[in-house]
């Protein structure tokens, strides 16, 4: 990969040296969708059929969320494609089915299909985990297998539990089943406390997030992308609502890979180095968030060696 021609009016930013192969990590600066689709142009060349958009759709008025126009211009440029969701574990507005679409509506997602995965809580389908942590499979939302290629299309955000939200959490929580795949994923029995504070911390829920990535990533094999968006980055997630804390750091950009781990390294790595990220490093640091860049290493997910091309 790193022998790779560069791409035209690109530059290597990363300004590392490495020995061996290295992921490449696309990036720009300008938030908006022309770059956007630019950015998903150099990673799609394996996204084909009935193209499923992980998106995080935010609870009712949430506002960090990705702009609505921006990706009602991207998902335009994915023929056959809809966005795709699941229910939540916590008991919020998108908790039951009926909750989530009017959710959805208040959102302004109402330009495409939005596909709630899982329906009814019999709706699963099981995935197995490569050489687990913890799971040895975990329950999806049954319409995605319905799905030839995915597209993880992420706010990537602070988290209270995982420390940061990027491509990695997005699917390991986001695709997993609303009552019974999202407890497997939070290690957590029929009885959940309602109290989240209550529930396994830090290393293993990072390690149970990569066993759910990764059954999601095995299941697509290389039919899957990853896109990262680094803007209104709170110390909270979507699912926060207006609730979320304000981002008291400047917006960053838009990364672009196929290679899970080395986009959720170079986002990390971009916040770790911002002048102005003390609120997420330490939100970050205080969760072990770090332990899903090393989870995901562990069990050979991605490459921990990538190559930073900004594109103009």
């Amino acid at each position: 990969m790193a022998n790779q021609a560069p791409v035209v009016g690109s530059k290597n930013v990363t300004g590392t040296n490495y020995s061996g192969s290295a992921a490449k990590v696309y990036f720009t600066k300008h938030i908006d969708a022309e770059h956007l689709i630019k950015l998903y142009k150099l990673v799609n060349e394996a996204i084909v059929g009935k193209v499923g958009i992980k998106l995080h759709t935010g609870e009712k008025n949430g506002p960090n969320i990705l702009p609505r126009d921006m990706v009602k211009a991207f998902q335009a440029q994915v023929p056959n494609s809809a966005i795709v969701e699941c229910n939540t574990l916590y008991q919020g507005d998108r908790y039951t089915t009926e909750g989530h679409r009017d959710t959805l509506k208040v959102n302004g997602w109402t330009f495409c299909d939005v596909d709630i995965l899982d329906p009814t809580d019999d709706c699963i389908v099981d995935f197995p985990v490569k050489n687990p942590f913890h799971l040895h499979e975990v329950s999806m939302g049954g319409h995605l297998a319905n799905y030839d290629s995915l597209i993880v299309l992420t706010h990537y955000k602070g988290h209270a539990m995982g420390g940061f939200g990027g491509s990695m959490k997005n699917i390991a929580i986001g695709c997993a089943s609303g009552h019974r795949g999202k407890a497997q994923v939070h290690g957590l029995g029929v009885n959940v406390p309602e109290n989240y504070l209550e529930w396994p911390m830090q290393d293993v829920f990072m390690e149970l997030m990569a066993d759910s990535a990764q059954a999601t990533c095995n299941h697509f094999g290389k039919h899957i992308t990853f896109l990262n968006v680094m803007r209104r980055i709170s110390v909270d997630c979507d699912c926060a609502g207006v609730t979320a804390e304000e981002p008291t750091m400047k917006d960053i950009g838009i990364c672009a890979s196929t290679d899970i781990l080395a986009i959720d390294q170079a986002c990390t790595d971009m916040i770790f180095n911002a002048i102005d990220s003390a609120d997420m490093k330490e939100r970050i640091n205080s969760r072990h968030g770090l332990r899903q860049l090393s989870a995901m290493a562990e069990k050979q997910m991605g490459n921990t060696q990538f190559e930073l091309i900004e594109i103009d």
